[in-house]
Protein backbone atom coordinates (compact mmCIF):
# COMPACT_ATOMS: atom_id res chain seq x y z
CA UNK A 1 0.00 0.00 0.00
CA UNK A 2 1.40 3.38 -1.05
CA UNK A 3 1.71 6.02 1.64
CA UNK A 4 0.82 9.47 0.28
CA UNK A 5 1.74 12.61 2.20
CA UNK A 6 -0.77 15.45 2.08
CA UNK A 7 -0.72 18.96 3.50
CA UNK A 8 -3.61 18.96 5.94
CA UNK A 9 -5.83 16.15 7.09
CA UNK A 10 -8.69 14.00 5.88
CA UNK A 11 -11.34 16.32 4.46
CA UNK A 12 -8.87 18.81 2.97
CA UNK A 13 -8.40 19.62 -0.71
CA UNK A 14 -5.12 17.69 -0.67
CA UNK A 15 -7.10 14.67 0.56
CA UNK A 16 -9.56 15.08 -2.31
CA UNK A 17 -6.68 15.12 -4.82
CA UNK A 18 -5.23 11.95 -3.25
CA UNK A 19 -8.53 10.10 -3.69
CA UNK A 20 -8.95 11.28 -7.29
CA UNK A 21 -5.38 10.98 -8.57
CA UNK A 22 -4.45 7.63 -7.02
CA UNK A 23 -6.30 4.37 -6.81
CA UNK A 24 -7.90 3.39 -3.52
CA UNK A 25 -4.95 1.30 -2.34
CA UNK A 26 -3.24 4.16 -0.48
CA UNK A 27 -2.84 5.37 3.09
CA UNK A 28 -2.47 9.01 4.09
CA UNK A 29 0.38 10.72 5.90
CA UNK A 30 -1.20 13.88 7.29
CA UNK A 31 1.15 16.89 7.52
CA UNK A 32 0.16 20.28 8.90
CA UNK A 33 2.80 22.18 6.91
CA UNK A 34 4.58 21.83 3.59
CA UNK A 35 7.92 21.60 5.40
CA UNK A 36 6.69 18.56 7.33
CA UNK A 37 5.34 17.11 4.09
CA UNK A 38 8.77 17.40 2.43
CA UNK A 39 10.46 15.90 5.51
CA UNK A 40 8.13 12.90 5.29
CA UNK A 41 9.43 12.23 1.77
CA UNK A 42 13.08 12.73 2.63
CA UNK A 43 12.79 10.50 5.73
CA UNK A 44 11.00 7.77 3.73
CA UNK A 45 7.85 8.14 5.81
CA UNK A 46 5.86 8.45 2.59
CA UNK A 47 6.29 7.22 -0.98
CA UNK A 48 4.89 10.27 -2.71
CA UNK A 49 3.46 13.63 -1.70
CA UNK A 50 0.83 16.03 -2.98
CA UNK A 51 1.68 19.73 -2.93
CA UNK A 52 -0.39 22.73 -4.03
CA UNK A 53 1.75 24.89 -6.31
CA UNK A 54 -0.54 27.60 -7.72
CA UNK A 55 -4.09 28.91 -7.65
CA UNK A 56 -6.06 30.80 -10.27
CA UNK A 57 -6.93 33.57 -7.78
CA UNK A 58 -3.95 33.77 -5.42
CA UNK A 59 -1.25 32.88 -7.97
CA UNK A 60 1.93 30.90 -7.34
CA UNK A 61 2.79 29.48 -3.94
CA UNK A 62 6.37 30.64 -4.24
CA UNK A 63 7.82 29.00 -1.08
CA UNK A 64 6.78 25.62 -2.49
CA UNK A 65 8.92 26.14 -5.60
CA UNK A 66 11.86 26.73 -3.27
CA UNK A 67 11.07 23.58 -1.28
CA UNK A 68 11.00 21.43 -4.43
CA UNK A 69 14.26 22.89 -5.71
CA UNK A 70 16.18 22.94 -2.43
CA UNK A 71 15.32 19.33 -1.59
CA UNK A 72 15.88 17.96 -5.12
CA UNK A 73 12.36 16.59 -5.36
CA UNK A 74 10.94 15.28 -8.62
CA UNK A 75 7.51 16.03 -10.09
CA UNK A 76 5.91 12.86 -11.42
CA UNK A 77 2.43 14.23 -12.19
CA UNK A 78 -0.05 17.04 -11.66
CA UNK A 79 -3.73 17.49 -10.93
CA UNK A 80 -6.06 20.48 -11.33
CA UNK A 81 -8.82 20.64 -8.71
CA UNK A 82 -11.78 23.05 -8.86
CA UNK A 83 -11.93 24.74 -5.45
CA UNK A 84 -15.20 25.07 -3.56
CA UNK A 85 -15.20 26.89 -0.23
CA UNK A 86 -18.04 26.35 2.22
CA UNK A 87 -18.69 28.01 5.57
CA UNK A 88 -19.42 25.42 8.26
CA UNK A 89 -20.03 25.30 12.00
CA UNK A 90 -21.72 23.24 14.69
CA UNK A 91 -25.38 22.50 13.87
CA UNK A 92 -28.26 24.82 14.74
CA UNK A 93 -26.36 28.10 14.47
CA UNK A 94 -27.08 31.11 12.29
CA UNK A 95 -24.34 33.12 10.60
CA UNK A 96 -25.27 36.08 12.84
CA UNK A 97 -24.08 34.01 15.81
CA UNK A 98 -20.65 33.37 14.29
CA UNK A 99 -18.00 35.63 15.80
CA UNK A 100 -14.85 34.06 14.35
CA UNK A 101 -13.95 32.25 11.14
CA UNK A 102 -10.69 30.32 10.99
CA UNK A 103 -9.06 28.88 7.91
CA UNK A 104 -5.88 28.55 5.89
CA UNK A 105 -4.62 31.99 4.72
CA UNK A 106 -5.20 31.03 1.08
CA UNK A 107 -8.83 30.12 1.74
CA UNK A 108 -9.41 33.39 3.60
CA UNK A 109 -7.88 35.33 0.72
CA UNK A 110 -10.12 33.59 -1.79
CA UNK A 111 -13.27 34.38 0.25
CA UNK A 112 -12.56 37.89 1.54
CA UNK A 113 -15.32 39.57 -0.50
CA UNK A 114 -17.98 37.39 1.11
CA UNK A 115 -17.07 38.54 4.62
CA UNK A 116 -17.31 42.25 3.81
CA UNK A 117 -21.03 41.95 4.51
CA UNK A 118 -20.38 40.47 7.96
CA UNK A 119 -18.39 43.11 9.82
CA UNK A 120 -18.91 41.33 13.16
CA UNK A 121 -16.88 38.28 12.07
CA UNK A 122 -13.17 38.14 12.88
CA UNK A 123 -11.04 36.30 10.32
CA UNK A 124 -8.23 34.20 11.79
CA UNK A 125 -5.44 32.49 9.84
CA UNK A 126 -4.75 28.88 10.79
CA UNK A 127 -2.88 25.83 9.55
CA UNK A 128 -5.46 23.94 7.51
CA UNK A 129 -9.07 24.06 6.38
CA UNK A 130 -10.17 20.59 7.45
CA UNK A 131 -8.11 20.65 10.66
CA UNK A 132 -10.18 23.60 11.89
CA UNK A 133 -13.42 21.80 11.03
CA UNK A 134 -12.19 18.84 13.04
CA UNK A 135 -11.27 21.09 15.98
CA UNK A 136 -14.68 22.77 16.00
CA UNK A 137 -16.37 19.38 16.05
CA UNK A 138 -14.12 17.81 18.67
CA UNK A 139 -14.14 20.77 21.08
CA UNK A 140 -17.77 21.76 20.39
CA UNK A 141 -16.77 25.35 19.61
CA UNK A 142 -19.91 27.43 19.20
CA UNK A 143 -19.63 30.82 17.53
CA UNK A 144 -16.67 29.62 15.48
CA UNK A 145 -16.83 28.57 11.85
CA UNK A 146 -14.43 27.04 9.34
CA UNK A 147 -13.95 27.48 5.61
CA UNK A 148 -13.41 24.03 4.14
CA UNK A 149 -14.48 21.60 1.41
CA UNK A 150 -17.95 20.16 1.87
CA UNK A 151 -16.48 16.71 2.51
CA UNK A 152 -15.11 18.06 5.81
CA UNK A 153 -18.64 18.93 6.98
CA UNK A 154 -19.70 15.35 6.26
CA UNK A 155 -16.71 13.80 8.02
CA UNK A 156 -16.87 15.99 11.13
CA UNK A 157 -20.68 16.34 11.32
CA UNK A 158 -20.84 20.10 10.85
CA UNK A 159 -23.58 22.15 9.22
CA UNK A 160 -22.90 24.17 6.09
CA UNK A 161 -24.06 27.75 6.71
CA UNK A 162 -23.17 29.10 3.26
CA UNK A 163 -22.19 27.30 0.05
CA UNK A 164 -19.63 28.44 -2.51
CA UNK A 165 -18.36 31.56 -0.73
CA UNK A 166 -15.22 31.95 -2.88
CA UNK A 167 -15.02 35.33 -4.59
CA UNK A 168 -14.45 33.91 -8.06
CA UNK A 169 -16.52 30.82 -8.77
CA UNK A 170 -14.21 29.52 -11.50
CA UNK A 171 -11.43 28.86 -9.00
CA UNK A 172 -8.92 26.02 -9.32
CA UNK A 173 -5.67 24.94 -7.74
CA UNK A 174 -2.86 23.06 -9.43
CA UNK A 175 -1.27 20.30 -7.36
CA UNK A 176 1.95 18.46 -8.17
CA UNK A 177 2.82 14.89 -7.24
CA UNK A 178 6.29 14.67 -5.70
CA UNK A 179 8.82 11.95 -4.98
CA UNK A 180 12.51 11.74 -4.13
CA UNK A 181 13.51 9.52 -7.05
CA UNK A 182 13.39 10.17 -10.79
CA UNK A 183 9.91 9.10 -12.00
CA UNK A 184 9.72 6.27 -14.51
CA UNK A 185 7.30 7.95 -16.88
CA UNK A 186 7.53 6.49 -20.35
CA UNK A 187 8.51 8.88 -23.14
CA UNK A 188 5.23 8.18 -24.95
CA UNK A 189 3.24 9.45 -21.96
CA UNK A 190 5.27 12.65 -21.39
CA UNK A 191 3.93 15.89 -22.89
CA UNK A 192 4.85 18.39 -20.16
CA UNK A 193 8.00 19.33 -18.26
CA UNK A 194 8.95 21.57 -15.35
CA UNK A 195 12.40 23.13 -15.64
CA UNK A 196 14.56 25.39 -13.50
CA UNK A 197 17.46 27.45 -14.83
CA UNK A 198 19.64 30.40 -13.97
CA UNK A 199 21.21 32.85 -16.41
CA UNK A 200 24.11 35.26 -16.62
CA UNK A 201 22.99 38.79 -15.87
CA UNK A 202 23.20 39.89 -19.49
CA UNK A 203 20.78 41.77 -21.71
CA UNK A 204 18.59 39.41 -23.72
CA UNK A 205 19.64 36.19 -21.95
CA UNK A 206 16.07 35.28 -20.93
CA UNK A 207 14.69 36.29 -24.33
CA UNK A 208 17.21 33.95 -25.98
CA UNK A 209 15.97 30.99 -23.90
CA UNK A 210 12.36 31.81 -24.70
CA UNK A 211 13.21 31.99 -28.40
CA UNK A 212 14.71 28.50 -28.22
CA UNK A 213 11.48 27.19 -26.69
CA UNK A 214 9.44 28.83 -29.44
CA UNK A 215 11.73 27.60 -32.22
CA UNK A 216 11.49 24.05 -30.85
CA UNK A 217 7.68 24.23 -30.77
CA UNK A 218 7.38 24.22 -26.98
CA UNK A 219 4.37 25.96 -25.45
CA UNK A 220 5.35 27.99 -22.38
CA UNK A 221 2.48 27.58 -19.89
CA UNK A 222 4.15 29.04 -16.81
CA UNK A 223 7.16 31.16 -15.89
CA UNK A 224 8.04 32.07 -12.31
CA UNK A 225 11.12 33.85 -11.01
CA UNK A 226 12.50 33.18 -7.54
CA UNK A 227 15.19 35.28 -5.82
CA UNK A 228 18.50 33.59 -5.05
CA UNK A 229 18.73 34.40 -1.36
CA UNK A 230 22.49 33.93 -1.19
CA UNK A 231 23.03 36.21 -4.23
CA UNK A 232 21.01 39.43 -4.00
CA UNK A 233 19.36 40.65 -7.23
CA UNK A 234 19.89 37.36 -9.03
CA UNK A 235 16.99 35.07 -9.86
CA UNK A 236 16.25 31.50 -10.79
CA UNK A 237 13.51 30.85 -13.33
CA UNK A 238 10.98 28.05 -13.09
CA UNK A 239 9.07 27.25 -16.28
CA UNK A 240 6.47 24.74 -17.40
CA UNK A 241 6.32 23.75 -21.05
CA UNK A 242 4.07 21.46 -23.04
CA UNK A 243 4.94 19.85 -26.37
CA UNK A 244 3.48 17.59 -29.04
CA UNK A 245 6.55 15.41 -29.53
CA UNK A 246 9.28 14.39 -27.13
CA UNK A 247 11.90 15.02 -29.83
CA UNK A 248 11.02 18.74 -29.88
CA UNK A 249 11.41 18.91 -26.13
CA UNK A 250 14.64 16.89 -26.17
CA UNK A 251 16.18 19.29 -28.70
CA UNK A 252 15.19 22.37 -26.67
CA UNK A 253 16.42 20.82 -23.45
CA UNK A 254 19.88 20.18 -24.91
CA UNK A 255 20.22 23.79 -26.11
CA UNK A 256 18.95 25.35 -22.86
CA UNK A 257 21.34 23.23 -20.83
CA UNK A 258 24.23 24.80 -22.74
CA UNK A 259 22.90 28.36 -22.50
CA UNK A 260 21.96 28.34 -18.81
CA UNK A 261 24.45 28.66 -15.96
CA UNK A 262 22.44 26.22 -13.87
CA UNK A 263 19.84 23.87 -15.34
CA UNK A 264 17.64 21.32 -13.60
CA UNK A 265 14.75 19.13 -14.73
CA UNK A 266 12.15 19.19 -11.95
CA UNK A 267 9.80 16.83 -13.70
CA UNK A 268 8.72 15.24 -16.99
CA UNK A 269 5.14 14.05 -16.86
CA UNK A 270 1.70 14.05 -18.42
CA UNK A 271 -0.27 17.29 -18.66
CA UNK A 272 -2.97 17.12 -15.99
CA UNK A 273 -5.43 19.36 -17.83
CA UNK A 274 -7.86 17.91 -20.32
Amino acid sequence: MKKIAIQGIEGSNHHIVATQFFDKNISLKECLSFDVLVDSLINNESNQAIMAIENTIAGSIIPNYALIDKNNLHISGEYYLPIHHHLMALPNQDISEIKEVCSHPMALLQCKEFFKQYKHIKLVEDVDTAEIAKRISKKKLSGVAAIAPKIAADIFELEVLEDEIQTIKNNATRFVILQTSQPKNGIDSINKASLKFELDHKRGSLAAILNVMSDCKLNLTKIQSLPKIETPWKYAFFVDVTFDTYEDYKKAKAIIEIMATDFKILGEYKNGRS
